[in-house]
């Protein structure tokens, strides 16, 4: 009886187990499907609603689509239908961002967000601008639309992207709605925003400006080295062009308002700005590009090779998408054979080459936002402009909020810009010296009874542009002439634009909108009330910096200064200090300089150089302090260290920890908490100026008084953070140990929640390089090591043979969590590896695994 009960207890528990068992793989068979239910079809056929055409649609092995068509309309529609089977949810979020309407997806977590974007009004102009475009331009974007739509035909939720999946747990009542023209156009704002230059560094020296004095404010932000770093374009007769447009402004005074009673207002807007969601990456000067072209005369094939690797912030997946667009044949009505890097959403190509012509971007960072401080009378709904006072024109929209209330938002704008002080209700960053008292009102009795500070906005990328064409014109272009007309359309963002043709010239142009300013150099806010402070203009087009074949037969693009001092045109007092397009040039003129041909893996070598010049200047100073017995042993690692910030080097991770602490040590404390240092390539500058002098104000504390000993206190703290962070084995330090990347989800990788972060998040991957780096894997020195700006992708093209040429992604082609290709390129990036770029039929044929025919549907 026992034995026969014993038996029948292991047999229930047997059962038991099967029954888990079969949970389990019913669960996880549930989780697969889940998973892969939105994964793209790739082989077969399709028919598509719209086509005129069949559409063959190949992809590699990195599931790269190349798309071939007989007309520009089949094209695009493919284009649009393709971008949705991979990144729709990127899309989706990403016009939900650009048109202020992030809580219709997440809540009221993001009504400020919202406020924000909707009071600069970035879906408004990208609506003019859709109904500006010409026919045709109209058409490769109503296509494009089309295309996407037939794709968003036939999947819903889960079956376009698992985001949906977890959006649904919160958001049960989300729709997908159909995809516009506008929202293709409104993502160009996006861009324009996140490289809009130097708004926080005009915010930040009006903070300053309350507690530092002129001269010290001077010191933190240094004029471009021009007897050290080159310049873009340097030739003398282009230099020196007079314009006669705004040489009679460039020493005009600016008449600056003093920062005490709207300091509250700037910090506030300052953290608004730093809680936007980066589409391309946290603002900063690491938010830049390398690109580069040596001419024919210079290199193995005789023909121009031409770099390029944008800096932007990290993304899951990555900002950029690789694709070819190729017409069967081309001609004038389809005149594209075009491949390299867009953006999902977008139609056309942003970075690449066609059949004659390659090109590649670096941010120009013009000056083309102020901020201006205007007095307000809110009951009264007017503003100040030459002692009248002027109606607000003011607007009201409604936030739709899931899960809440509606909010209704009201949008006030002066004629220079929107009013964008007072959005939030978050004044935990403002500064004790805010000006405002507990209640948030003006405590300055000088203003007349009813009217307060407030801060207007005026920036280029607010009024209607030609960017939108701009894309297709430079997508077909065939010469330097042609491409130079496209370049005149592309008014936002202001981009250094490099160039090289395959009859073997090389050229750069700066393009866009650079205003013309009738008093002051867009550095501080200036007052509203008086007309004399605002932009009288645009710079001519052809007024604007450009070189064409130049005699040393090559050019450096790398966000350094385009022109030198003497320029008449002031395009912004806030260049990047050009420490990586020094290095640049230093081993471009090596290999002149010994006769060696450069050839594409030369250029590739470059772009992976971890040479870290703010270490050649510093070690030196560092071996002749004193610091103490334990952190001598750290310190004798920088004694022959050749200044890489290679992955494995343990002297590399020692110098960036004493680096981060020389800075919290000496400058944090004297400057107010929302301005810290950032350690990028301006705080190079800085210490580099302050280095020869062993006494002054800066190095000086209530602990040291000389730069010997803030050095040496520097190099203590390191040791102690470093043996805390990576043990007291100074052999088994590595700088990848502490500088990792993480790519996140633009969207879901940071909800705080950790199982959603861990199925869509991928890292951390030990990376080299630094800030001010050619390698730019960039950190900020106020937060930590990792990484917060990368090298977005990376190209070399080769005039001589476009299927010699390689690129390689952040991330993957696919935007699917789990897909083979959503991070397969990154462990190759992260070794500074590239790919091989098929272009010609024959190569996209023979680099083909999968191959997907699109049919006109009956």
């Amino acid at each position: 009886m026992a034995h026969s009960l014993s038996g029948r207890i292991w047999r229930v528990i047997l059962w038991f187990l099967v029954a888990l068992i079969v949970l389990a793989l019913i669960a996880a068979g549930f989780a697969f499907w889940t998973v892969q239910r939105s994964f793209p079809k790739v082989d077969g056929t399709i028919d598509i609603p719209g086509l005129e055409k069949e559409v063959t649609v190949t992809r590699d092995e990195y599931g790269i689509p190349q798309i071939t068509a007989e007309t520009a309309h089949d094209l695009f529609l493919a284009q649009g239908y393709v971008q949705a089977q991979d990144r729709f949810w990127e899309m989706d979020f990403r016009r939900h961002v650009t048109s202020g309407r992030l809580s219709e997806m997440f809540g009221e977590s993001q009504v400020g967000t919202d406020s924000f974007i909707r009071t600069l009004g970035w879906r408004d102009v990208a609506e003019k601008e859709v109904e500006a475009l010409d026919d045709t331009t109209a058409s490769y974007y109503e296509a494009y639309a089309d295309g996407v739509n037939a794709y968003l035909d036939d999947h819903s939720g889960a079956d376009i992207s698992l985001e949906y999946a977890v959006l649904g747990v919160q958001n049960p009542d989300y729709e997908v709605e159909p995809w516009t023209p506008a929202d293709s156009v409104a993502w160009l704002k996006a861009m324009a925003w996140d490289l809009r230059s130097n708004l926080e560094q005009e915010i930040d020296r009006a903070i300053l400006a309350t507690s530092l004095s002129a001269k010290q404010i001077e010191m933190l932000y240094p004029e471009y080295p021009y007897d050290t770093h080159p310049t873009i374009v340097t030739e003398p007769k282009v230099q020196s062009v007079s314009t006669g447009e705004n040489d009679e402004n460039q020493d005009a005074a600016p008449k600056a308002l003093s920062s005490d009673a709207v300091t509250g207002e700037l910090t506030q807007l300052k953290s608004l700005l730093r809680s936007l969601p980066d589409l391309l990456g946290e603002a900063g000067s690491d938010i830049g590009s390398n690109s580069w072209v040596v001419s024919g005369d210079h290199t193995e094939t005789g023909k121009p090779l031409l770099a390029n690797d944008p800096h932007l912030g990290p993304a899951m997946p990555s900002v950029w998408y690789q694709m070819g667009l190729h017409c069967s044949t081309v001609s004038e009505s389809c005149p594209f054979d075009v491949a390299g890097y867009t953006f999902s959403g977008l139609p056309g190509v942003i970075i690449g080459h066609n059949q004659s012509i390659a090109w590649g971007f670096t941010n120009l960072g013009p000056d083309v936002a102020d901020l201006y401080i205007e007095r307000v009378n809110d009951e009264e709904g007017t503003y100040l402009i030459d002692g009248a006072l002027e109606p607000l024109d003011e607007r009201t929209e409604t936030i739709k909020v899931a899960g809440g209330d509606d909010v209704k938002l009201t949008i006030r704008s002066t004629e220079r810009g929107p009013i964008v002080s007072g959005l939030t209700d978050d004044y935990t960053a403002i500064a004790e010296a805010s000006g405002t008292d507990d209640d948030g009102d003006e405590k300055d009795d000088s203003l007349p009874e009813g009217q307060k500070y407030a801060v207007s906005l005026q920036w280029t990328a607010l009024e209607p542009g030609n960017t939108a064409s701009a894309i297709f014109a430079m997508n077909s272009a065939t010469d330097w002439d042609s491409f130079r007309t496209a370049a005149t359309l592309f008014d936002v963002p202001s981009q250094n634009l490099i160039y090289a043709d395959t009859e073997g010239n090389i050229g750069y142009q700066a393009p866009g909108l650079v205003p013309i300013r009738k008093t002051g150099d867009g550095t501080v806010p200036l007052p509203g009330w008086t007309s004399g402070n605002r932009w009288s203009g645009y710079v001519d087009f052809d007024k604007l910096p450009r070189v064409y074949n130049p005699p040393q037969g090559y050019i450096v693009t790398a966000n350094n200064a385009a022109v030198g001092p003497d320029y008449p045109v002031m395009i912004t007092k806030d260049w990047d200090a050009g420490y990586r397009a020094d290095r640049i040039t230093e081993r471009i003129e090596k290999m002149l300089d010994d006769e060696k041909k450069i050839s594409s893996n030369d250029m590739s070598e470059i772009q992976a150089d971890n040479f870290n010049a703010m270490a050649a200047e510093l070690v030196p100073y560092l071996l002749d302090a004193a610091p103490g017995e334990h952190a001598l042993q750290a310190r004798a690692l920088l004694e022959d260290w050749d200044f890489q910030d290679d992955v494995d080097s343990a002297a590399s991770a020692y110098f960036n920890i004493v680096w981060k602490n020389l800075l919290e040590e000496v400058f944090a404390p004297k400057l107010p908490k929302s301005s810290p240092p950032h350690g990028s390539a301006r705080w190079f500058q800085i210490v580099s100026e302050l280095l020869p002098r062993n006494h002054s104000s800066w190095w000086s504390d209530s602990e040291v008084t000389s730069r010997d000993e803030a050095l040496a206190r520097a190099m203590d703290s390191a040791w102690l953070e470093a043996i805390d962070l990576m043990g007291d084995d100074t052999d088994s330090w590595k700088w990848g140990d502490l500088h990792s990347l993480t790519v996140r989800n633009a969207s879901l990788g940071e909800s705080g929640i950790a199982p959603i972060e861990m199925i869509f998040n991928r890292g951390p991957h030990p990376v080299s390089g630094g800030s001010s780096v050619v390698n730019a894997n960039g950190w900020d020195a106020a937060e930590g090591y990792e990484v917060n700006w990368v090298p977005s992708m990376r190209q070399v093209i080769d005039l001589a043979d476009f299927d010699a040429s390689t690129w390689i992604n952040l991330t993957g082609a696919s935007g699917h969590a789990y897909h083979p290709n959503y991070v397969d390129q990154t462990p190759l990036w992260a070794d500074n590896e590239t790919l091989p770029w098929a272009y010609t039929e024959k190569a996209r044929q023979d680099a083909a695994e999968n191959t997907l025919t699109l049919k006109p549907a009956s």
